[in-house]
């Protein structure tokens, strides 16, 4: 019963994951990435829109991000747009696409990276936590309704810690990777 308790709920768990290696994605290491700005809110025609909604964006080179809006008007909105997100981007403008160079991080600048990385890590554990309280009254919950015993109860604890282990060693590893290539001149 506790193994039930545990797989209902490693979807949330996945999440967690998912969750983790999408802002690792916004995290930048000096190479340019679509995912550094397909999330910046673009005011298009009266209503905040998704950047990724409006334009196409590619990486035509390690260092440079190509934006090419669907419509030519939006093309000044965008610019702007990238400029208030205050990524530390200059956008340039040419009249049909906007190109944006991806300046080299400084050694401070990586740090600061380091130190964000480590953050967004520590929330992706807290939730993977969060889940694992949840899991764990549930199985208290069956132990004291009768259903499983409190052998069983211990059995569901050690699964379910070996369960949570597993998902942190995720994040530590993806977090170790993002690292190594934030710390990579």
């Amino acid at each position: 019963m506790y193994k039930q308790a545990i797989e209902e709920k490693r979807n949330i768990f996945e999440e967690a994951i998912s969750y983790f290696k999408s802002e690792l994605g916004k995290i930048r290491t000096g190479r340019a990435n679509p995912s550094l700005v397909e999330g910046l809110m673009v005011d298009y025609y009266g209503s905040k829109t998704p950047l990724i909604q409006i334009a196409s964006i590619n990486t035509p080179e390690p260092r440079l991000l190509v934006i090419q809006p669907w419509s030519r008007d939006s093309l000044v909105a965008i610019e702007s747009a990238i400029r208030e997100a205050n990524l530390g981007f200059n956008p340039n403008n040419d009249g049909s696409v906007i190109r944006i160079n991806i300046p080299p991080l400084t050694e401070e600048r990586r740090k600061e990276l380091v130190k964000f990385l480590h953050k967004k890590a520590e929330e992706a554990r807290v939730s993977v936590r969060n889940v694992r309280e949840e899991i764990w009254k549930k199985i208290q919950n069956l132990e004291k309704s009768g259903v499983v015993s409190e052998d069983d109860k211990f059995l569901g604890k050690d699964a379910l810690q070996k369960v949570v282990d597993e998902y942190n060693k995720k994040i530590e590893e993806m977090a170790n990777k993002k690292e190594k290539e934030i710390m990579t001149i």
